[in-house]
């Protein structure tokens, strides 16, 4: 696992043995990077990292410049390696919360810009990610729910569905936020 870009460009992070996450590859995670960059303001955009695993997302918005990420995993081993590389590599913009996905998007007032969730594949709500999103309030009008999925989903009839991103076998659905527009880190 590296970081594509910015800061800490080509650094390897090596997880310990044990850690069952599915890290994005670099290749698609590199063509993300490529297509937000041309999107959002990084300097300024906020992130909200779910389903966190080894934290790869995370760490390359903050090479990046992000100024504010927040992550969540309920892992505590994951969660361990992530404390660890954020204070290695002196992230203080990331803020890790040890929680459930469900009960954060239920009690978090905090809103973001971009929102990248990584479930478990065999999740059996995964389907439900980006309408629960939606529904919490906490993306930004005109902010990004960014979805990584197994290639047998289809997420074109789901609300705010912008466009799907294929990868290899990584595939990323993307959704919008189109409620009216407010105060936003979006390039125009």
């Amino acid at each position: 696992m590296r970081i594509i870009s910015g800061k800490y460009r080509s650094r390897i992070l090596h997880p310990p043995k044990g850690i069952k996450a599915r890290p994005t590859t670099d290749k698609a995670k590199e063509s993300l990077f490529n297509i937000l960059v041309n999107l959002f303001d990084f300097d300024t955009v906020e992130v909200l990292d779910l389903f966190a695993g080894t934290g790869s997302i995370s760490y390359e918005f903050a090479s990046r410049g992000c100024p504010s990420i927040h992550l969540v995993e309920i892992n505590s081993r994951h969660l361990a390696f992530i404390e660890k590389m954020i204070k290695e590599l002196e992230f203080s913009q990331i803020k890790p919360f040890r929680t459930n996905v469900l009960t954060f998007l239920k009690t978090c007032s905090y809103k973001y810009d971009i929102i990248f969730a990584d479930p478990p594949f065999n999740l059996k709500w995964i389907d439900s990610i980006p309408e629960l999103v939606l529904n919490s309030g906490i993306l930004k009008s005109g902010g990004m729910i960014i979805l990584e999925h197994p290639r047998n989903k289809n997420y074109s009839h789901h609300t705010g569905f912008k466009e799907e991103r294929k990868y290899g076998g990584v595939h990323f659905s993307m959704f919008e936020n189109i409620t009216p527009p407010e105060n936003r880190n979006i390039r125009q």
